[in-house]
């Protein structure tokens, strides 16, 4: 990866490739990062606990008595579904992560040339200076 110039945020490889993403990739990364948050885990909570609460005390019809089917059925296809948007995210995200390194590498590239430009410069600065008579360095 050649890097004749450090590329602008929007440049970045990682951002374009975050633009070039298609819906079901965007859909997938948004289900990810709200299904791995406290918010969600309180909520979802929260429903499976009314749930059992409504169909074991039975205030109107119970709809799913003990040892509640429904709930367990839907709960197998919410992670029958969850678990491949999951790998797919992760997927995505070792693909960028692998991306970045590779573009951060380049750039360390980069700068270590630049660094040793910039110290043989001054090895020749400082050679000049003695020619010309100037006093020792004390940073030898």
């Amino acid at each position: 990866m050649n890097i004749p110039f450090l590329p602008s945020e929007e440049e970045h490889p990682i951002v374009l490739k975050k633009k070039s993403l298609s819906l079901a990739d965007r859909a997938a990364d948004t289900m990810t990062q709200g299904m791995g948050s406290w918010s969600f885990l309180f909520i979802f909570g929260a429903i499976v606990a009314i749930w059992i609460a409504l169909n074991v005390y039975g205030w109107w019809s119970n709809w799913d008595p003990y040892p509640f089917i429904l709930l367990n059925l839907a709960l197998s296809t919410i992670s029958a579904f969850q678990a491949p948007v999951i790998m797919m995210s992760q997927n995505r995200q070792t693909d960028r992560d692998r991306i970045s390194a590779k573009y951060d590498y380049a750039v360390n590239r980069k700068a270590e040339r630049e660094i040793q430009l910039i110290q043989k410069d001054l090895e020749e600065l400082k050679e000049m200076v003695k020619a010309m008579g100037g006093k020792k360095s004390k940073n030898k």
